[in-house]
């Protein structure tokens, strides 16, 4: 049962489309993945089906599949997002070398599809202002192997006074009234009222105002919400190009988008498989640039260098960082912390423990292949006794890539006759 204000308001803004916006909401919702270009190769599986236009790497995929439980979600292959929520960043365009900011990241498919576009060049900053979505945010940017990542745990306004003019993209993917998530999430519906809306466009404002800080001149911001209330969406375009005339609107002919005044498209589930979607793209035209301080590099330690060198792992470029009891490789630009909340500064590599290296979780899921490996069949006892956290048989000595059907799953340390299993616990079934 809608609210019938929310079908008072949409009989009005879509007149004679009004019928057909009801009759897609009987029809089967269609749901989508994202694979990770991170991970090397696109696995064929069984249950993928057509492809999602605006995404090269979206598919729809069978809704009596479970593809959340199969070992290749763990290994972060691919990320269950709908598939009108994949647009945003097809207009966000991230390119690799760039500094891009998700100002609203949680809980992190839009921050997870930029850092496959960026191809672990150049700088991402994921930033989520509640803290346990942050956790969930630094999580899945983990298991997605984006190495080029910081994420914290701010304000909007903070980032905007600490950054200024760093970034070449900007996504705001504002928290909205979920307007297209009502079919997915009753609570959205039990959650909606007018003063609902009016409330979240004040807070919209409010990002805004903070992201317009962050875009370097030349620099485009993308502004996107899954809602279809204008308060929220043109409404909110334009009182942000009012009151920030260094901004002017772009304006993108894309078949799968209905286009709208001052940059703005609109997504509707009537005319495509999704659930809908809103976004504005808006260039910086001008101001000033902004280069923060980076923060020093630390010389990698002894331990770390011998177990990489068993293993042949090669780092990218960046720089280390000591971080909380980690060390972890961040990308070259990563700037000072100092009064930050951060999750996570780059790709956690491990920990020094009495003179030897013992390599973290993000680490296995970063790689592809080492000198030592231990290939299970995705689809093998082996591997489900491995995500249990049981050890398994194997010859190997030392530390060891588990892979499953070819793909990094986690460590092993290896005696010469099973593996001892460093899974994590958190994570085993």
């Amino acid at each position: 049962m809608l609210p019938e204000e929310f079908l008072s308001r949409m009989r009005i803004q879509l007149g004679a489309e009004f019928a057909d916006y009801l009759k897609s909401l009987e029809r089967p919702r269609a749901v989508a993945l994202r694979f990770n270009p991170l991970k090397g190769r696109r696995p064929q599986l069984p249950f993928v089906e057509s492809p999602v236009p605006w995404e090269p790497e979206g598919f729809y995929y069978d809704p009596e599949a479970r593809p959340g439980l199969h070992v290749f979600h763990d290994a972060g292959i691919y990320y269950l997002q709908e598939a009108s929520a994949m647009a945003p960043v097809a207009l966000l365009d991230p390119q690799p070398g760039e500094r891009i900011c998700d100002l609203c990241a949680a809980p992190g498919g839009k921050s997870t599809q930029i850092a496959g576009r960026m191809a672990g060049e150049g700088f991402l900053l994921c930033n989520e202002i509640h803290p346990k979505r942050a956790k969930i945010l630094s999580r899945n940017i983990e298991r997605m192997g984006a190495a080029n990542a910081l994420v914290t745990n701010e304000s909007p306004q903070t980032l905007a006074d600490r950054f200024p003019g760093f970034f070449d993209r900007v996504l705001v993917d504002a928290p909205c009234s979920g307007e297209g998530m009502f079919r997915k999430e009753e609570a959205a519906v039990a959650d909606w009222s007018l003063e609902t809306v009016a409330m979240c466009a004040r807070r919209q404002d409010q990002i805004l105002h903070a992201a317009a800080a962050l875009v370097r001149p030349g620099g485009r911001l993308v502004y996107s919400t899954c809602t279809f209330a204008p308060e929220e969406d043109e409404g909110a375009v334009e009182r942000f190009l009012e009151a920030h005339r260094e901004f002017v609107p772009e304006n993108w002919n894309t078949p799968w988008f209905t286009p709208g005044p001052n940059g703005s498209h609109r997504m509707w589930p009537h005319k495509l498989r999704g659930e809908g979607h809103f976004a504005a793209v808006l260039k910086k035209t001008d101001g000033e640039d902004a280069a923060p301080q980076g923060i020093r590099g630390e010389p990698l330690p002894k331990s770390w260098s011998a177990f990489a060198g068993d293993l042949g792992i090669l780092l990218p470029e960046g720089k280390a960082v000591a971080f909380g009891a980690g060390l972890y490789w961040a990308p070259k630009e990563l700037p000072q912390l100092s009064r930050l909340r951060v999750l996570r500064p780059g790709l956690e590599l491990g920990a020094v423990k009495k003179d030897r290296f013992e390599p973290a979780h993000a680490l296995a899921l970063w790689l592809k292949e080492a000198a030592r490996m231990e290939d299970c069949g995705a689809d093998s006892d082996r591997i489900r006794a491995y995500l249990h956290g049981d050890v398994i048989p194997s010859g190997q000595k030392g530390w060891c890539l588990v892979r499953a059907g070819g793909y990094a799953v986690g460590w092993g340390k290896g005696d010469g006759q099973v593996l001892k299993n460093h899974y994590p616990k958190g994570l085993r079934r």
